[in-house]
Order: structure tokens, then C-alpha cells, then sequence
């Protein structure tokens, strides 16, 4: 393994908790993951052993092959019979791809939603936006990714289905994979934009200006 070990999430430290939930402990396996992961630490093409990372996370190899296999589902990594798993390359037509399947079943559904919803509605996302922006001006890309997913879920929720949530929660979730700038100050940037976005959409749509939702959620979508 690359650079700095695989660390839980900063508020999770399985090794300082009395005899855990196994569910928590997956939760837990899980979030060190995928931050491994949106840093570059779980290297593309690279076969990591269930075992191997176990041991560096202080746990025993069952959470953490339970979180790979979420992870699998995620495309995020693949099985590799009898060695372990391997972190997915995500290519530039993958994530073309992904983005056209977003437009599809994003776009549509939110301007059809911002046509009948009232305007003071829209509000309710307001603390969503806000956190994005506080995590992206730290430049944590895994937070980021938390907060991110939080905003579009919340988004869509107030389309009412549920169906839809579930597949573009999904969706969304392996665009996230895309590559980052090395240089953290171009990193922090590039996620300020990003959560800027939101803030504009959810202004936008509080005055059912759709021509402006329209272009906002493309350019987003795409970016």
C-alpha cells in the first residue's frame, strides 16, 4: 500500500471502543475505504488482500471484506479470485458515461419537480449547501464526497421517488472517483466550485428561474 496507512474516519476508532456493533464496525471499515479511496491511498489497478487491510485498520478481515463487496457493487473496486480486490480504473468515457445517465434522470425530474414545488421549499436544502461549502473550503475530498451526496439525495428526495433516489444516489456516488488535482490548494478550488453550484441552484429555483436551473444542472452534472 501507497503513502500514509488506511485510517478510519477521524470520528471512528474501532481499537478505542468497547466490544462494537458489528454494523458499526462496517460503517466504519467502510468510510476508511472509500476515503482511501478519493486520496489516491487505494491505488487504481492495484490487488489489495482483505487480511492486509484489516490489519492496518486494527480490525478483523470480515468488516472489511463486507465493505469491499458494498464496494464492488459501488464499481468502485473488482473481485480477484483468491487474491483480493482491485481498485477500478475509472476511465474518461466511464465517467462521460456516468454523466450523460445523470442528465437523464437528473435534470428532467428536478425541473419538472421545480415547476409544481413552492418556492420556500427549496429553502429546506439551504443547510446542505452550506455544509458542503464549510467541508470543500477545507479541501477534505472524502468529507467532500459525504456532503456532496448529501445535497443531490436531498435534492431528488423532493421529487418523491424513491426509485430514483436510490439509482442516481448510485450513480452519483462513482462519478465521485474522478481524479484530483495533486496540488491541495487546486484540490480545495475545485470543490469550492463545486459546492458554489449548489448554492446557485437552490437560489435559482427558489425564483423557478428553470432556464438558469437547466444550465446550472448540466454545467454541474458534466463539470
Amino acid at each position: 500500500m501507497h503513502g500514509e496507512p488506511v485510517r478510519p474516519a477521524r470520528h471512528a476508532r474501532p481499537r478505542e471502543v468497547k466490544q462494537p456493533e458489528r454494523h458499526s464496525v462496517r460503517g466504519q471499515v467502510l468510510t476508511a475505504l472509500r476515503e482511501a479511496l478519493l486520496s489516491g491511498e487505494l491505488a487504481p489497478g492495484v490487488v489489495y488482500s482483505a487480511p492486509a487491510l484489516a490489519e492496518r485498520l486494527g480490525v478483523s478481515a470480515t468488516p472489511v471484506r463486507e465493505a469491499m463487496q458494498r464496494l464492488v457493487s459501488e464499481g468502485a473496486v473488482e473481485t480477484v479470485p483468491n487474491r483480493g480486490f482491485r481498485v477500478a480504473e475509472c476511465s474518461d468515457r466511464d465517467l462521460a458515461e456516468l454523466a450523460e445517465i445523470r442528465l437523464l434522470l437528473e435534470v428532467p425530474s428536478v425541473l419538472e419537480t421545480a415547476r409544481t414545488m413552492p418556492p420556500e421549499c427549496w429553502e429546506s436544502l439551504r443547510p446542505y449547501a452550506d455544509e458542503a461549502l464549510a467541508v470543500a473550503d477545507h479541501g477534505d475530498r472524502a468529507a467532500y464526497a459525504d456532503a456532496d451526496s448529501a445535497f443531490h439525495r436531498a435534492l431528488l428526495e423532493l421529487t418523491g421517488n424513491r426509485q430514483l433516489v436510490a439509482i442516481a444516489t448510485d450513480i452519483q456516488r462513482r462519478t465521485q472517483r474522478r481524479p484530483a488535482p495533486a496540488v491541495r490548494s487546486l484540490r480545495t478550488e475545485q470543490l469550492l466550485r463545486d459546492a458554489a453550484d449548489h448554492v446557485a441552484l437552490l437560489d435559482a429555483l427558489r425564483v423557478r428561474d428553470l432556464t438558469t436551473v437547466e444550465r446550472l444542472m448540466r454545467a454541474h452534472v458534466t463539470a
